[in-house]
């Protein structure tokens, strides 16, 4: 009775650990600048024990974000150094490699001390808008040119914030205000953290979080294990051609099923790329182990032991390896494919089970607004803006389900409201509609896409930074499935445009973006005539 009730009142802790977290999360959406934060919750957030580990994510957040800052804490603790680390300290860094896989992407660390001993760490992501540079964009041929590095170091110490940093950062982006801006809410977001811990610590009376750590740990490497152990061992296989930029990639993996472990290995995917679609290890790593997961264990909380079983390896010569200097800034478009790709071969373990393919990376849309003729011709009702937007295409169906339209798997993040973006900077939005027809046909249908149109405002003009896939090689169905509608880059007067790369709308015209859907499931044949009918009522 007595192991019962204290591992009741551990669950009890654990549940309130993660409230924790998800408060921290919810203080940077409130107090960030960037739409990409505020609205679409483009962040991580989490608590981890004096040796870095996580024990707790919060529930909003991507999972690029969140499992590569798993990995992230313990290269802040190390480059840092623990005789350095002090009670108010802040550290930051957007080191892509030790970060969470581009410049765009600041993350900050605090210590958190009790009664002037180390507890443990609190840590945060957060997209920026702009880091400098060439933008986001993936045009650049090394990280130099993508914008400002930050490594990893101290934005305040014992308390004093480092005004040197905050200049600097103040001029080498192009919107400082809402770059410095956020910096100090992913500060705040980690000292709210803090504050709710020691409550809860008091309110429990704990003096460390060690035991708690190791009951966390303890269940979910013992469930994990468990789920693997289920599986039918072997290795199983999968290749995945995407567009790249410029020639396609493959991505190539193997799952090696064993009975204490899952190894993923991507040998055989293409090398990197010139252009800045090249992924660091660390974001690579982290959408690989989010898809099986998914697949084997997705009812088991997030965090370091959860994630211990599954290992990652890629060849250092290949694209979801890229090493520094390499251009990384649009690492997502191949990071967010890499789940199509494990799933994959997860199909071939576990079949009638795994969706078809989708849209997987987002259709991110950066726009550069200016005054048209230039800051010379400039009517005062004018002005430049950066603005960026989340799109998303259609997920693949299931084997007993249509895919879900417009949802953004694997990234999870939301899309951004209009009223929000157009609020932002000088442009308009004609459409944004479900895309007709784009979802696979099958016995399930995948998801739709979407159509965006967007134009700049009276009196300006764009350009935009194209970070596009699935145009040239569509989702894929499954088990005699349809493939989903490859997507399309236009102008309004049917004018094709590249799918990746900085380029140029004309003042009169707009942008149609036109987002692939996903793969069907099944032979189209034994689609029921009630869903056929459905689909045609709701123009699907």
């Amino acid at each position: 009775m007595g192991n019962s009730l204290s591992d009741v009142h551990m669950q009890i802790m654990w549940n309130r650990l993660i409230s924790v977290v998800e408060e921290q999360a919810v203080t940077l959406i409130r107090t960030a600048f960037s739409t990409s934060v505020r609205e679409s919750g483009d962040l991580s957030a989490g608590v981890f024990n004096r040796e870095g580990l996580m024990i707790a994510q919060a529930v909003t957040g991507t999972p690029g974000h969140v499992n590569a800052m798993s990995e992230a804490v313990g290269h802040f603790i190390t480059d840092i150094g623990r005789e350095n680390i002090f009670e108010g300290d802040v550290y930051i860094t957007n080191d892509p490699w030790k970060g969470t896989g581009h410049l765009h992407d600041f993350t900050v660390v605090s210590p958190s001390f009790r009664d002037g001993v180390l507890t443990g760490f609190f840590a945060c992501t957060a997209h920026v808008v702009d880091v400098g540079g060439r933008g986001f964009g993936p045009d650049a041929n090394e990280v130099y040119e993508e914008g400002i590095f930050v490594p990893i170091m101290k934005f305040a110490d014992r308390g004093t914030v480092n005004r040197d940093l905050v200049n600097i950062l103040h001029n080498n982006v192009r919107e400082s205000g809402q770059v410095v801006g956020d910096v100090y809410s992913l500060a705040a977001c980690n000292e709210i953290g803090h504050r709710r811990l020691m409550d809860m610590m008091d309110e429990f009376r704990l003096s460390d979080l060690e035991g708690l750590a190791d009951f966390v740990f303890a269940r979910s490497r013992d469930a994990t294990l468990a789920a693997i152990a289920a599986l039918p061992q072997g290795r199983y296989e999968n290749v995945m051609r995407v567009d790249g930029y410029g020639a396609p990639i493959d991505i190539a993996v193997a799952l090696d099923v064993a009975q204490d472990h899952i190894g993923i290995d991507f040998a055989g995917t293409s090398a990197p790329s010139p252009k800045g679609i090249n992924c660091p290890m660390i974001y690579s790593a982290a959408y690989a182990c989010y898809a099986v997961k998914c697949a084997i264990a997705p009812e088991i909380p997030n965090n370091h032991a959860s994630l211990e079983p599954f290992r990652v390896t890629a060849p250092k010569d290949c694209i979801l390896n890229a090493q520094r200097p390499a251009p990384v800034s649009v690492r997502h478009v191949l990071g967010h494919l890499v789940p199509d790709a494990v799933l994959g071969a997860v199909h071939r373990m576990l079949p009638g089970q795994i969706p078809a393919e989708g849209a997987g990376a987002l259709w991110n849309l950066h726009v550069s607004v200016r005054p048209r003729g230039g800051a010379a011709a400039a009517a005062p009702d004018t002005r430049s803006a950066e603005v960026l937007l989340f799109n998303s295409g259609g997920m693949g169906a299931r084997p007993g389900l249509d895919g879900p339209s417009t949802t953004a798997f694997p990234s999870g993040v939301h899309s951004m409201s209009i009223e929000a973006t157009e609020h932002v900077g000088p442009v308009i939005f004609w459409r944004k509609e479900l895309r007709d027809g784009s979802g696979g046909r099958g016995r399930q249908r995948g998801g739709l896409g979407q159509v965006v149109e967007i134009s700049a405002s009276a009196g300006h003009e764009f350009h935009f930074n194209a970070m596009f896939d699935r145009v040239a090689h569509a989702p894929r169905g499954r088990e005699g499935g349809e493939d989903g509608a490859p997507g399309a880059v236009r102008l309004d007067d049917g004018t094709e445009l590249a799918a990746k790369g900085r380029q140029f709308v004309p003042p009169e015209r707009r942008l149609v973006l036109e987002l692939p859907g996903g793969g069907g499931y099944g032979p189209v044949e034994d689609r029921s005539a009630e869903a056929r009918e459905e689909d045609r009522h709701y123009g699907y």
